[in-house]
């Protein structure tokens, strides 16, 4: 342990220290992310607790009125949701805090802070692991305890920019076959960090290597990976020239999916190309059906891009069908090689908010049309009103009069 020499961590919980019992112990990520002095907008924290970890929790959320959500009865794990900030609070493993840390997953997770005595207790050496910038196991049964560990390896080597220790890198490929034994959609959430920028590009390849995704992507190669490292530098250059373009990428596909468009052109690029076999495999990783239709859109419509030339007609019902994927299809496509300069003018039409080819204003509703035609709901209405939108990109029509005239003529030919 040490003591007078080591940092303040706990200059800014959500809540008073003097809330907790002396023996409560900081651990985990907050812990090695002040060390390293990395911050974070929103505050994720860990506290073991000898005993009473729940009643405790649920006392500072009552005194702070928080939410407060019980885990894990049986193993006493609780959470208090603060605006800015996670608590999780944990009933100690074993007898002491010392036992608690052995039994974690990589040694810069296994220091523990006292934020009343400031001491920290670091019996694995993590301290001096983060100094060397390294991610080292504790032990391979603890990752074969929670074999999702595996996968959570090279995500803080993306996360903290560190290497994988070569003794910890080998238990990693020796027991890659246990990853199976994970739920999927905890296998996703890691999978989508390694997704999120280029700094997790060589982890997830290297994570697939290490034959750890081979069951989730069954019809991935090493090129599919090499194309990861194509479309992040396929951004980057849109970005360079359409800075609101890399903005579009990088936003989440929705508030309540936090998948960026540039995270779905990569996803594209490890599935099946086909729309219809890509759409299984990510089910079975239980994906959202935003994130389902993100993929499979890009995947459908990046291939159109290649022609040289495409009519204002065929530009409309590209537009159509690709709607906010545009800036995944977009950079996917230069990612398989297809020229920037080739596809520059559907780019400045997407980011034109009055181009009509891509944000078409409607001349007429379907209910004014079937009210002018006196012709019942169908299909037909739909065809009649996409026929309307072409001709007015086209130039032939430009008012709703000139439209009923146009779609009368239709119906009558």
């Amino acid at each position: 342990m040490q003591g007078s020499n080591s940092p303040n961590l706990s200059d800014n919980y959500p809540f008073s220290r003097e809330l907790l019992p002396k023996t409560a112990y900081l651990v985990g990520g907050a812990v090695r992310d002040r060390i390293l002095g990395r911050t974070r907008e929103y505050l994720d924290l860990d506290f073991v607790l000898p005993s009473d970890a729940v009643k405790v929790a649920r006392k500072i959320a009552k005194h702070y009125k928080a939410g407060f959500v019980l885990l894990d009865p049986q193993r006493q794990i609780a959470r208090v949701v603060f605006p800015e900030a996670t608590v999780d609070f944990a009933q100690q493993s074993g007898e002491s805090i010392e036992t608690d840390l052995y039994r974690r997953d990589f040694t810069v997770n296994a220091i523990a802070y006292n934020p009343h005595t400031q001491e920290i207790v670091d019996p694995l050496q993590g301290c001096a692991d983060l100094e060397q910038r390294t991610i080292r196991m504790i032990s391979p049964a603890n990752l074969q305890d929670d074999p999702l560990r595996l996968m959570r390896a090279y995500r803080q080597a993306a996360q903290l920019n560190f290497t994988i220790e070569t003794d910890t890198q080998i238990a990693i490929r020796s027991l890659a076959s246990h990853i199976t034994e994970v739920a999927a959609e905890r296998v996703r959430v890691e999978i989508n960090y390694l997704l999120l920028s280029s700094q997790g590009t060589p982890w997830i390849t290297r994570a697939w290597q290490d034959n750890l995704l081979a069951s989730f992507f069954k019809f991935a190669t090493s090129e599919s990976f090499a194309k990861l490292t194509a479309v992040d530098d396929a951004a980057v250059k849109l970005a360079e020239n359409w800075q609101q373009l890399g903005v579009k990428l990088q936003e989440y596909v929705r508030d309540t999916v936090k998948t960026t468009w540039l995270s779905i052109a990569k996803l594209a690029c490890l599935v099946n190309p086909d729309p219809e076999v890509a759409e299984i495999e990510l089910q079975k990783l239980t994906y959202s059906r935003a994130e389902i239709k993100g993929v499979t859109t890009a995947l459908k419509l990046f291939p159109q891009l290649k022609l040289s030339q495409m009519s204002l007609r065929e530009q409309y019902f590209f537009f159509q069908q690709a709607g906010f994927v545009f800036p995944a299809t977009a950079v996917l496509a230069v990612g398989h090689d297809i020229l920037v300069e080739a596809i520059a003018p559907l780019i400045d039409r997407y980011l034109n908010p009055d181009d009509l080819v891509s944000h078409p204003t409607p001349l007429l509703s379907g209910k004014e049309l079937i009210l002018a035609l006196q012709i019942p709901a169908s299909p037909l209405l739909g065809k009649l009103l996409a026929e309307i939108a072409v001709a007015q990109v086209e130039g032939k029509i430009s008012t709703s009069a000139e439209a009923i005239a146009f779609a009368r003529q239709l119906l009558e030919s």
